[in-house]
């Protein structure tokens, strides 16, 4: 299976998925339905980011996903 994947198409996929959430609408819900929502989509947001900013690798047969939660550097 490893020779199959194309670990940076799965990346892009995830960066679109990221994408795709980040623009969803609202559906024409109020209250408790709402919130739920909106949290679920605020975290379907971040697991997509932060996959699709993995930089991916096979390693010996295993998928190798690194992802860099260091804050910024700040400007110099």
């Amino acid at each position: 299976m490893a020779d199959e994947l194309d670990v940076e198409g799965m990346i892009q996929r995830f960066r679109d998925r990221a994408k795709a959430v980040r623009n969803r609408t609202l559906p024409p819900v109020g209250g408790p339905e709402r919130q739920q929502f909106i949290a679920q989509a605020q975290n379907d947001f971040q697991d997509y980011a932060m996959i699709g900013d993995a930089t991916g690798a096979i390693e010996d047969g295993v998928l190798v996903l690194r992802i860099d939660l260091r804050p910024p550097e700040p400007p110099a």
